[in-house]
């Protein structure tokens, strides 16, 4: 399978700079994977000739391509509970409200669930998508269906520690073998709070055991970090480190109420932090320090957390709220800037799944995990910069196409792979 994009432009997040060029060109795609990008009719004329045989060709229509976006954090299943339980501090909305819900939850809801909110995400650009969850094997069904990327986490929590083993051992069967080109997975642990020291060792000792990361919640709230203090005598982020949890290929969700000294532990172990301003906020938990973070030179990814926290999966929306929020607290209009917001949505999504060296951007030898955003758009006039443009004021519904694994899942807003009005019927 060849595909052929033509008349586009391109923002390939190859720069790393507020200076990031947009160039006027074409994409080439072979099977999974991008072999050209270039302004050159030659190199379009070359790859024509190259892929003949069953080669589709785009008009771009002057779109503006980019990354697929990368959302760092969610809880995919829980769109069912959107809206459910609104206005309530996290360890009301937990233990009143969400986990006597999820206790409901059969296979047939999850999946139904799980589809609802990866047709939001496709819709509005997000290519890959990270969960934590129960019953992921189930997830992973319906992303493989769904053709978006996404990255399982089985999570251990205390009163469900059997069902994690039994979900830990399904998803690695079924997905680490390549099963699904899709799907990966990591060791999911649900806080320092809701796992007990015997238990944060056994998702550690399975890290380890089956070569997957570890991926989660971390000093998300100031009662988390008063239990710990009580408990351990430590901050969260030191306590999860003295169990040799904190390493390059953990993915810490939230990273809210930090010291300085947490700071610098997670920038020297290689960490990799989900920011999720919107839900943050929607909690009452706090603003994380995201510039202090960057600066201490830790990888930060962006994430929505799931539709019953925030309550939606829009990763444009979220990257806009996470520069503001930062320029807001910090009182420096120089605080994130935009190049920097989009760099978190794409190559430090990337990184953080440790993918940085095959999704994030747009080049040569890197998987096809495109979106084309339609520009000619009143809000997205004048062309003045256009980075700035999709972070300060593109929408979700800008999005037009979007690639994933080089297969078309989406196109002219129309998903291709999901049947919409069979999920909102209820399935």
């Amino acid at each position: 399978m060849s595909i052929l994009i033509e008349n586009l432009l391109i923002l390939t997040m190859s720069d790393g700079s507020d200076a990031e060029p947009v160039i006027a060109g074409s994409i080439g795609i072979v099977n999974d994977r991008i072999t050209m990008v270039s302004s050159e009719a030659a190199d379009v004329e070359s790859f024509r000739r190259e892929n003949a045989s069953g080669l589709r060709v785009l008009d771009g229509g002057k779109k503006l391509a980019m990354p697929g976006l990368i959302n760092t954090h969610n809880h995919a299943p829980m769109s069912l509970m959107r809206s459910a339980a609104d206005d309530i501090p996290l360890m009301d909305w937990l233990h009143n409200h969400i986990w006597p819900a999820e206790a409901k939850l059969t296979r047939e809801k999850i999946i139904l669930g799980a589809k609802l909110a990866m047709a939001e995400m496709l819709l509005g650009g997000t290519t890959t998508f990270v969960d934590l969850y129960w019953m992921e094997e189930a997830v992973g069904q319906a992303a493989c269906e769904a053709g978006i990327r996404a990255v399982l986490s089985p999570a251990m929590i205390d009163f469900k520690k059997e069902d994690f083993e039994r979900d830990f051992e399904a998803v690695f069967s079924r997905y680490a073998a390549g099963k699904c080109d899709t799907v990966s997975m990591m060791a999911g642990a649900h806080s320092p709070y809701s796992v007990s020291r015997e238990n944060l060792l056994r998702v550690k000792e399975l890290s380890k055991q089956y070569g997957v990361g570890i991926n989660i919640h971390l000093s998300e709230t100031a009662d988390e970090v008063q239990i710990i203090r009580k408990s351990h005598n430590m901050t969260p982020v030191e306590y999860i480190d003295s169990l040799g949890m904190l390493t390059a290929n953990t993915l810490a969700v939230h990273c809210i109420h930090l010291t300085y000294s947490d700071i610098e532990l997670l920038a020297r172990r290689g960490t990799s932090v989900s920011h999720n301003p919107q839900s943050n906020m929607k909690l009452g938990n706090g603003i994380a320090p995201v510039s202090k973070l960057i600066a201490a030179g830790v990888n930060v990814g962006l994430g929505t957390d799931g539709p019953a926290s925030n309550n939606d999966l829009d990763m444009i929306e979220e990257m806009r709220t996470a520069t503001l929020l930062q320029k807001a607290v910090t009182g420096n209009p120089l605080a994130l800037p935009a190049w920097q917001a989009l760099r978190m949505a794409t190559v430090c999504g990337a990184k953080a799944i440790g993918k940085g060296d095959s999704l994030g951007r747009i080049e040569r030898g890197m998987t096809a995990d495109i979106i084309l955003i339609e520009t000619q758009k009143a809000h997205l006039y004048p062309r003045t910069n256009m980075a700035n443009n999709l972070v300060y004021a593109a929408k979700a519904a800008d999005v037009d196409t979007v690639i994933v694994n080089g297969r078309v899942v989406v196109e002219g807003r129309r998903l291709l792979t999901i049947d919409l009005d069979e999920i909102l019927s209820g399935g």
